[in-house]
């Protein structure tokens, strides 16, 4: 296993995509509906040929499970886990705040993550046991340890209108214990921002692999920590994600407990 080829595979993967989708900023933007508000342009599409192409062109044989185009089975135990354009709103509305996501998961634990920003030039990098990195730098989770004192991001399931009760009540719960809630639109970025310090936890439900299998690499790399709801170490098809700097951990589970209280 040559994990420094496979990740200059998924860095020249990330690189293609996100540069078709800086190329389509600009332009007239075909934008359909997977749901009621759950979008898909063209950079999504364009951006994840160009990814799976590279990825193919090198692993002719590993699975590969992306967003758009679904699972292609393959005889290894390899399996590429692909957002080609994560934060599809906020570039269907102008708004810089998305990314490209590569993870590469082998018995369902991530050993490679990707994430870069096309429109903010950061890389987030992550290689099992041997750190986090942004642009080079090391990563390392925040040290603040009071909910009070810390910042928090979330993000708002497709079907939120269907289970509002809860979402409101953990948003409710969090946003008056913590110092204050932000909403980016990008998992894969808020999960970044934890390992780098900026913020100290991101709670979201109904999430999909391609939404948090780099991220959840990065995160521990950077001493982080990622559970879901019920505090169960997080695998990719979980459906709810808890990542944070470790130290406010726990409280953060019993905020997001609103059993009996729904």
């Amino acid at each position: 296993m040559d994990l420094d080829h496979m990740k200059a595979v998924a860095l020249a993967a990330a690189y293609s995509g996100g540069s078709y989708i800086q190329s389509r900023l600009d332009r007239t933007r075909r934008i359909d509906h997977k749901g009621e508000i759950d979008l898909v342009t063209e950079a999504d599409l364009g951006s994840e040929r160009r990814i799976i192409d590279i990825i193919r062109a090198s692993f002719p044989d590993h699975t590969i499970l992306s967003e758009e185009h679904g699972l292609t089975e393959g005889r290894s135990a390899y399996k590429w886990i692909v957002d080609p354009l994560d934060g599809t709103t906020n570039f269907a509305h102008g708004l810089a705040a998305c990314c490209v996501s590569i993870a590469l998961v082998k018995e369902n634990r991530p050993i490679i993550g990707i994430v870069w920003g096309p429109f903010t030039d950061e890389l987030f990098s992550a290689v099992r046991g041997a750190g986090a990195y942004l642009n080079g730098r090391r990563l390392t989770v925040s040290g603040i340890d009071r909910v009070g004192d810390s910042l928090i991001a979330t993000g708002f399931p497709y079907n939120v209108r269907t289970i509002m009760a809860p979402v409101m009540n953990r948003l409710t719960r969090c946003l008056e214990a913590s110092q204050g809630i932000r909403r980016l639109g990008s998992a894969a970025l808020d999960m970044c921002y934890v390992a780098a310090g900026r913020f100290e936890a991101f709670w979201e439900e109904q999430l999909h692999p391609w939404d948090t299998a780099a991220g959840h690499l990065i995160v521990t790399e950077a001493g982080g920590q990622v559970t879901d709801f019920d505090n169960r170490p997080f695998e990719p098809e979980m459906k709810s994600i808890l990542a944070s700097n470790g130290r406010i951990h726990h409280r953060m589970l019993e905020l997001l407990d609103v059993k009996g209280i729904e």
